[in-house]
């Protein structure tokens, strides 16, 4: 970190316009450091295990285990102290990796910016910024350092992050520029006079960093879930408690039936699971170059209904390459390393050298373009300007163009669609056909209406339409429109840019899972209709619905009855419209993901569902805005992230399913008892409750989380429920629940009848009770081996899943076989839990458990695909 130097009069050294030498950036980057900001004070390791220690859920079983040691029953306080320590430790190890999981995602990142090093545009990482250096900064662009402005050209900046002022602030030269803040028009080059932790942000993040994001709706929804079990457990154990006195059972004995119950029913483990989960979800998209910057989103994805796409860059490969040009002159045609003219062949001259001219206007009302450096040719700035760079080097014979210094600039304005600069009294323009062509005044309509036909013939064939044009100016011209006017069109740019080889299979997909696309591009109608038919968005025998922005209706009913339909392309669209398009579509309830690389698509982004910005090629204004960063640029990573999202979410219910069909089979020996008026014992204990728990509902758990995405997760509709919803307790309560609870049950009565027990006899003791428990406890924990099994899927049975399409499922049921094989085995162990092992009649039922519960499962599913047939 740094900060520039100063003279006697406190302002800021002067710099060589040319910037830093490329050795002497190095050497200031070794001093002083990277352009990091410092990293915030982490909250100490004990305070977030504490904080394990004494949620909601925790807290309910503190004051069960000093109530149990009120009652002097110190066996159970130990049991349910270490329930809470080994939960607390378990979701402490969750939240540690979740959080490192999410430090990684974010360093991945894009962070760049253009300097001018030795005269030469350069484009480097963030941090690889230094005092003295030369930032080029552009709309769109987020300012890496703290600076002093030399040139600005209608340079705006939003400096809303450090005022709170919501106006952009034009900027002219020798005032400041703030690291943190966004330019949101024109151009600038400032140089760096402090960096890291010497920028006025650096001092503001300090002061922020405590401020916690505003709970999420999956939070939202698994609280309501969770304090919902965790009542419903209080209720049925203080039930429990008051119909124990009913029945003349002892005071003690009543509170540590109701005692069982209620532990038997918290859900300890399932926040730290899901949070976990969506990590998992979170790191898989990684891989496959989706960057998720909340958690949240994950869930949110999984729910797309409409994907809002940008054309270029996300459809196409933003590998543009100038295919054909016209001038009045004529046209020429990309052949080889060079450019030939189209049909006559007496006209080669005039338009090679026409089209030599028009290389120079298009590269001077440019920013961007391509440079020599580390060996090979690179594009600096927008891809477009790039390939209109490499036109004008290649029509000039690949020598460097004569570029002109512009003494003032015109930026691009999404509304006014073209750019320009003044070059002594010479403007010289660029932009959408639609925008410049009305603006030109020669050479003469008939030359004019050959311009319109040629952009059409372009665009009809998917080539990107630029046009550009100068004008002489006269004395006393300074605004944008004075300007910009009267103008001589000097030709048209024909740009190709080849659809990406991945999307078209993505379009199917998304078709298969329901997902409506909907194409937005600021492009000509008949580009948007060619590229269209090439990726399958629209076929060949349809008629597909495309529409202008300023023709889209203005009132949201309208605009989103229009656009609710698969294929809809919308040519010539602004950002404001596709705020309103969002808005649109989400008040006839669909979940949106709107894609985005703009400034102006900042407000999109975060008004959609699913903000999607490019990684590549975007802005940081729009990267900030957004829920998930492409670090591909790729639609067919937003359908890959749509899956995972599915799956996540479909993992969370999976794991819920688990947890429920547990507490059912738990509270089953309690509810028997408490109905045949304890003539029929307790089939297990409270400390076996705690351990079955442990033992279940913990690695299984886990594993069942980071199931990756079943063949079928997009070959349904999304789907918006309640993650406890009527199908998941009908099944938790009518089929897995009872099934297992049955199962327990049987062995337990089974093994009691032939030990030479009856009921309405005297009360089973001794090895006949242990033996009797420890097969209904083995009977729980193999149907929750099952259960695990089955619940991968709420729709396909056991044997249609394969067995090594999730290895932490093995491995975590062979755990929990070994872990239950030492319970009954182990002397100590099995004495304390009131069991011993099952005789042969325990074992038999107990192993019969699992093919019955699935059995069941898959006669459930069998009539449930039949109730609602189709994917």
């Amino acid at each position: 970190m740094a900060r520039v130097s100063t003279d006697e009069h406190g302002e800021a050294a002067s710099a060589d316009s040319a910037g830093l030498t490329s050795d002497a950036a190095a050497e200031r980057l070794r001093v002083d450091g990277p352009n990091l900001l410092p990293t915030t004070r982490p909250v100490p390791a004990w305070r977030k295990l504490a904080a394990e220690l004494t949620h909601f859920f925790a807290l309910m079983l503190w004051v069960a285990a000093a109530l149990a040691l009120v009652a002097d029953m110190p066996q159970l306080t130990v049991a349910i102290v270490v329930v809470i320590v080994v939960n607390g430790l378990f979701a402490f190890i969750q939240e540690e990796r979740a959080e490192k999981a999410s430090a990684r995602l974010r360093d991945l990142l894009p962070a760049t910016v253009t300097v001018r090093r030795g005269g030469e545009l350069r484009t480097i990482d963030a941090a690889g910024v230094v005092v003295g250096d030369v930032m080029v900064i552009a709309g769109g662009d987020r300012v890496p350092a703290d600076g002093t402005l030399m040139v600005t050209h209608d340079l705006a900046v939003d400096e809303s992050t450090l005022t709170g002022e919501s106006e952009s602030v034009h900027k002219t030269p020798d005032e400041s520029v703030w690291a943190g803040t966004y330019a949101v028009g024109g151009q600038g080059e400032a140089i760096a006079v402090a960096t890291a932790a010497d920028t006025r942000l650096a001092g503001i993040a300090a002061l922020t960093a405590g401020v916690r994001r505003p709970r999420s709706p999956l939070a939202a929804e698994l609280h309501r879930v969770v304090r919902a079990i965790a009542v419903l457990a209080a209720a049925v154990g203080g039930g429990f408690f008051g119909l124990s006195l009913l029945i003349g059972l002892p005071a003690h004995d009543g509170f540590v039936l109701a005692l069982g119950v209620t532990v038997a029913l918290v859900p300890e483990g399932l926040l730290p699971t899901v949070t976990l989960s969506l990590a998992m979800g979170a790191q898989r998209m990684s891989h496959r170059q989706a960057l998720v910057r909340h958690l949240e989103a994950v869930e949110n994805l999984g729910s797309t209904t409409v994907i809002c796409t940008d054309k270029t860059g996300t459809l196409t490969q933003n590998r543009m390459t100038v295919t054909q040009a016209w001038t009045p002159a004529g046209a020429v045609t990309a052949v080889g390393e060079g450019y030939e003219p189209t049909g006559r062949v007496d006209g080669k001259d005039s338009a090679v050298g026409a089209a030599r001219y028009l290389g120079l206007v298009a590269i001077a009302a440019s920013q961007g373009g391509i440079v020599f450096q580390n060996g090979a040719w690179s594009a600096v700035g927008d891809p477009m300007e790039a390939a209109l760079d490499a036109f004008a080097r290649r029509a000039a014979g690949h020598s460097d163009p004569d570029r002109a210094t512009p003494d003032r600039r015109f930026a691009f304005d999404p509304q006014r669609r073209r750019e320009s600069a003044i070059v002594g009294r010479t403007l010289m323009l660029k932009g959408a056909p639609d925008s410049v062509l009305p603006l030109c005044t020669s050479p003469g309509p008939s030359v004019l209406a050959a311009a319109r036909r040629a952009v059409d013939d372009m665009a009809g064939r998917g080539l990107r339409v630029l046009a550009a044009a100068t004008r002489e100016l006269p004395d006393g011209a300074v605004s944008v429109d004075q300007v910009e006017r009267n103008l001589t069109l000097v030709g048209l740019f024909g740009i190709e840019d080849p659809p990406r080889p991945t999307v078209a299979a993505a379009l199917e997909a998304a078709r298969r899972a329901h997902i409506r696309v909907v194409m937005l591009t600021g492009d000509h109608p008949a580009t948007a209709v060619a590229v269209a038919r090439e990726i399958g968005l629209v076929t060949d025998e349809s008629r597909p619905l495309v529409v202008e922005g300023d023709d889209l209706p203005e009132h949201d009913d309208a605009l989103g009855e229009l656009l609710d339909r698969d294929g809809v392309l919308v040519s010539r669209v602004s950002p404001e419209q596709k705020l309103a398009v969002a808005r649109a579509l989400q008040a006839r309830g669909h979940v949106v993901a709107m894609t985005g690389d703009g400034v102006n698509d900042g407000p999109a982004l975060r008004e959609a569902d699913i903000g999607v910005a490019m990684g590549l090629g975007g802005t940081d204004v729009a990267r900030e805005a957004a829920d998930l960063v492409l670090l591909d640029d790729d639609f067919s990573t937003i359908v890959a992230a749509v899956e995972q999202g599915r799956a996540t979410y479909a993992n969370i219910r999976r794991f819920l399913t688990y947890h429920l069909t547990s507490n059912v089979a738990e509270l089953t020996p309690f509810v028997v008892w408490a109905l045949s008026g304890s003539w029929i014992p307790l089939a297990i204990g409270v400390l076996q409750v705690l351990c079955i728990d442990i033992v279940t509902d913990l690695l299984p758990a886990l594993a069942l989380g980071g199931e990756p995405p079943g063949k079928g997760v997009m070959d349904r509709r999304p789907e918006r429920r309640h993650l406890l919803d009527r199908n998941l307790l009908a099944r938790v309560f009518g089929v897995l629940g009872p099934v297992e609870a049955a199962a327990a049950m049987t062995a337990f009565l089974v093994v009691l009848w032939l030990s030479g027990w009856r009921l309405g006899g005297d009360p089973p003791t001794g090895a006949a009770l242990v033996t009797a428990s420890g097969s209904a406890f083995t009977a729980i924990i193999l149907g929750q081996i099952a259960n695990a099994f089955a619940c991968r899927s709420s729709t396909r049975p056991v044997w249609q899943l394969g067995w090594r399409t999730n290895p932490l499922l093995l491995w975590a049921v062979t755990v929990e076989a070994a872990i239950l094989v030492a319970l009954l085995t182990i002397g100590p162990l099995a004495a304390l839990l009131g069991q011993s092992p099952p005789s042969i009649a325990g074992w038999v039922i107990a192993a019969a458990g699992m093919p019955a519960l699935l059995g069941a499962d898959y006669l459930y599913k069998r009539v449930r695909a039949r109730q609602r047939p189709g994917p």
